[in-house]
This record gives C-alpha cells, structure tokens and sequence, in this order.
C-alpha cells in the first residue's frame, strides 16, 4: 500500500488563521492536515513557549503548489 507523505507548509500562531489557510488550499484542491498541542485548543488558546502553535501539513507532491497558495493567501 502507498502512503501518502505529507511535509510541513508553515507554522502558525493562530488556529483561526490556520483554519482559514486550510479552507483556501481545500478550495483549490490542495488537502491538509493541522496539528497542534491539545493545550493550544481550548476555549483559552495558550500561545507561550510555542504550545500554541499549528501546524499545517500538505502531501508532499503538493507542496510546491501549496506555498504558491500560501502567499497568495498572505497577500490578501
């Protein structure tokens, strides 16, 4: 069985932006996959020595084209 292998993209410091980013590479075909520390994601976001941190992770053979959406998304 193949597995798909997924890279990092960027690690961000807000689940909101994270969850944005990940709706407009959805919309152009890109899949995603964020983790982030469970102490992070809580009705109070933790932000300090990185535990709020998201990363977002796309399949390998997208990443090229990720980053391209990526600043795209920066720009707007």
């Amino acid at each position: 069985m193949d597995e798909m292998k997924y890279e990092l993209l960027v690690e961000l410091h807000s689940r909101m932006q994270a969850d944005l980013l990940e709706s407009y590479l959805e919309a152009n075909g890109v899949d995603v996959e964020l983790f982030q520390e469970s102490v992070g994601h809580t009705a109070f976001p933790v932000t300090i020595d990185g535990l709020g941190l998201v990363q977002v992770f796309v399949p390998g053979e997208k990443l090229k084209q990720a980053k391209k959406l990526f600043e795209e998304f920066n720009e707007e």
